[in-house]
Order: C-alpha cells, then structure tokens, then sequence
C-alpha cells in the first residue's frame, strides 16, 4: 500500500488538468510540462536549486506548449532559463529528453545520462532513418502484425544535432556532484537500456523516472537495436530498489507517494499475473504469432479500439513477456516467418518453474 504525499498532483491527475508548479522540499520544485496530444498529459521536470542557479531532472516534450510551460515553471522557482547549470536525463524518450538540445541551447547546460541510452541519440541522416523503418517494419511482420500496422512502425526518437552528444556519462552509482545534494545515479534498465533513478540517501528522495508509477505500469518493450529481454532486466532492476531509502518517491508522472518496496512489489506481481495470462493464452491458441496472442489478452482498452500506434506498443510488450517465459522454460517459439509460440506442456513446465523458482531464491 502506498501513501500519496502529492496531494495537489494527485487532485490534478483525477480531474484531467495540469498540476501547478510546487516547491517539493526547500530547493526543489515539481514543473508539469505538457504532451501534446499523448493520454499522459504531462510529463513532470524536478528542478533542484543550486549556488549559481538550477539543476533539472529531465527536460520535457519537444513543443512549443512544452517549453513555454518549462520556462514558466522555471520562472516560478525565482530562477531564468538561463541559469540551468546541469541536466540529469533519466531515459531518452521524448516527453523526457526532447527538450535538451533547445535547453542547451539557451543556457548551455550539461546534459548527462546513461552511456547505454546516450549511444541510441546519435546523429541520423536520411539514409540511415530509412534503414531503421526497415529494421522495424521486419521486426514487426515477424511478430505477425497486419503490414499496414508493421509498414508504419519506426521507432521514432529524439537526436542529437550532427556532431553532438551527452556531456556527461553515467554509470550505476555514479555521483552527479551537485552542491548541497547527495544524489547517485541507480541503473534500472528495461523501460530502455539505460534508464536512469537518482537517488538522494540524505534526503531520503527517489526521483523514479518512469520505473516506478504509483499507479500505471510503464511500457516494457522488445524495440529493435534495444534490449533483448527488456522485462527481465526491468522485474531485475524492480529488485534492486530494496537498495532504495524507505522515503519519498518522485516519479515522472502523475504524483509523489511513500512506500517504493510495496509500490515494487505490486508491480512485480502485475507482470507475473500478466505472463500467467499470456502462457494461458499460448496454450488456449498453439501456433499463434505475438500478435494474435495481443489480440487475446485483456488490456485498458478494448484491442479492436486502439490505434496502430497503440497496437504497436501492445504486441511488443507482448513479445517481452514471451521471452521471459521462454527464458523460464514455459513456452517456446518455432523458427518461422512470423514466428510462432507454443505452450510447453504442463509435466515439463512444472519442471521448468521449479527449476526457475530454486535460481531465483
């Protein structure tokens, strides 16, 4: 059970509208900043007071509406734009890091982030854009996706200008070195490579990312050219916040809440519910593709209802769970073009999961 400490946040999620921007602590302040046209709304950057100006977590979607919100928020903390001295990204999506390079542009701001996710932002030209449509079309059509879903499926991030790139590379447990704060970078691969939480011991804070939500469970994809077992690595990197102070959590999106083990362990359980659900569903349809099996298994919104964006994401989540129950010697797939699953029958798999539970003890 968790306890919500971001009461206005919280008021603001429910009712659909925008938080305003709050002063957390003495020194750190909570600035929404919009996502236009995404169910999340917004998206929240944590700006922490330095001697000569601010430190940001994250900087916010790519747009106008975004960086007019950013810089008012900023504005609100008594502190210019162009005093933003260091910027600590958590993971290179979007509504996360899109901003940066307008950031940097108008305070010449550090950037820094995981080496893994840091090396995904790399100048791309024209050909190389086409060569990863096609990466990800193919990828797709062997998930068994309709092509008109599979043919429009580009994994679409921010770049780096030509010649650009992260200031500063962090690795797990690496110091940020910011006066009057004791924060640590925590690596917790799987909603991508090198997804970032900043810990501060001292203070009792844990600034999440997208790793922990107090009430959605992020995205855990199969993205080509990422992680191969993105679920894996994201209910290993869920374990490793025992490591974690016991204080408050400040996520990236909708409100800050106490009790980050059970908030942990409540979403270990929802993606073992959900790999039960998907081994049932392999069983129930043998020979099915990842995409049929998506279109079997329950999700917030009727399947037939979501968009081919939505779809996307669902199937690849899909394939992500796949993997970890082929890796648990449940369900194995046969090497064809789309590739299809089949569940293990119940006598080997019994083996398998007790094989499975005694590794992980």
């Amino acid at each position: 059970m968790i306890e919500i400490t971001g009461h206005r946040q919280r008021e603001a999620w429910r009712d659909k509208v925008l938080p305003p921007v709050e002063q957390v602590r003495p020194g750190i302040w909570s600035i929404p900043v919009p996502m236009p046209g995404n169910p999340l709304r917004y998206v929240l950057v944590y700006a922490l007071a330095l001697p000569d100006g601010l430190a940001l977590i994250d900087a916010g979607w790519d747009s106008e509406e975004s960086w007019a919100a950013l810089t008012a928020g900023i504005r609100a903390t008594g502190h210019d734009v162009r005093e933003v001295r260091y910027t600590a990204i958590t993971h290179l999506h979007p509504d996360h890091f899109g901003l940066v390079p307008r950031l940097r542009a108008a305070s010449g701001t550090a950037v820094a982030m995981h080496r893994s996710d840091a090396a995904l932002l790399r100048h791309h030209d024209e050909p190389r854009a086409h060569e990863q449509q096609a990466v990800a079309a193919a990828q797709l059509h062997q998930l068994g996706a309709p092509g008109r879903v599979a043919e429009s499926g580009m994994v679409e991030l921010v770049r780096f200008a030509e010649g650009d790139g992260a200031d500063i590379l962090l690795d797990d447990g690496a110091g940020l070195h910011l006066p009057g704060w004791s924060l640590r970078a925590a690596w917790t691969p799987g909603h991508t490579p090198g997804h970032l939480c900043f810990v501060d011991d001292d203070a009792g804070l844990v600034f999440s990312g997208d790793h922990v939500l107090p009430r959605i469970s992020p995205n855990i994809s199969t993205i080509p050219g990422q992680l191969p077992d993105p679920l894996g690595k994201y209910l290993r990197s869920l374990d490793a916040t025992v490591d974690f102070p016991e204080g408050e959590v400040l996520p990236s999106h909708e409100y800050r809440f106490r009790g980050l083990a059970a908030r942990a362990r409540d979403l270990r359980a929802h993606h073992e519910a959900r790999l039960d659900e998907i081994r049932a569903a392999t069983a129930a349809y043998p020979e099915s593709t990842a995409w049929e099996i998506t279109t079997q298994i329950s999700w917030s919104r009727p399947f037939d209802e979501m968009t081919e964006n939505l779809g996307r994401l669902a199937v690849r989540e899909t394939q992500a769970h796949l993997v970890v129950l082929e890796d648990r010697g449940l369900v194995h797939r046969a090497g064809t073009r789309p590739e299809r699953w089949h569940a293990v029958p119940a006598r080997i798999a019994d083996i398998a999961t007790a094989s499975y539970s005694s590794s992980v003890r």
